[in-house]
């Protein structure tokens, strides 16, 4: 497998925009398509860029009050296709899934709810269904996709491009795979220490 990996396709799913606009800029002009739900997708054509909504890949509306957005293997396929497996290969093309070479996640704010002394209700709809799973399926197809698991990665990511342009080495990606672990491992054990410690 090559080594480095071009971007050419983004899924963008973010809870807080903040600093995402500066990265946004940069993939658009190394031509990197987005796609996106939503809140996101509608901030992102806001700045100017075309984002294509996952509802026309998957062809399912957003439901469930927004639980169900991203869990559809035209999305997830598109992450976790292996890109050097032949069957794997064969199989997109059979169903039709293309490609997502980029995951940008940043997750429902879970802490800073608890922390606010919210409601039971509102707690648990801030643990995050979609992003956790796309963070987990980027990173662990690290071989053909890079993952950016929240805005403390943005920066980084942005200097790669200013360094070699929208595409990263298996090195890069790996690191990035590692610390999106980190953050899924950081916010299922605060969900965790939240149901212990109001057991009832």
């Amino acid at each position: 497998m090559a080594d480095k990996k071009k971007i050419k396709r983004a899924l963008v799913s973010v809870y807080c925009k903040d600093g995402l606009d500066g990265l946004l800029a940069k993939l658009n002009a190394e031509g990197v398509s987005f796609i996106s739900t939503g809140g996101t997708r509608k901030y992102i054509e806001s700045l100017g860029y075309e984002c294509e909504a996952v509802e026309a890949v998957t062809s399912y509306p957003s439901i469930f009050g927004g639980r169900v957005k991203t869990l559809h293997p035209k999305i997830f396929g598109g992450i976790l296709f292996r890109r050097d497996n032949e069957d794997d290969l064969r199989q997109a093309a059979e169903y039709d899934i293309t490609a997502i070479d980029l995951v940008i996640v940043d997750l429902y704010p879970f802490t800073s709810t608890v922390a606010g002394g919210a409601p039971e209700t509102d707690i648990i709809e801030k643990i995050d269904i979609g992003g956790i799973s796309l963070i987990r399926a980027a990173a662990k197809n690290f071989e053909g996709v890079t993952i950016v698991a929240s805005r403390e990665e943005y920066s980084l990511l942005a200097g790669i491009i200013d360094n070699q342009g929208a595409q990263t080495t298996r090195r890069q990606r790996r690191e990035l795979a590692c610390r999106a672990f980190e953050v899924s491992s950081k916010y299922d054990t605060a969900i965790h220490d939240w149901f212990a410690s109001t057991n009832r």
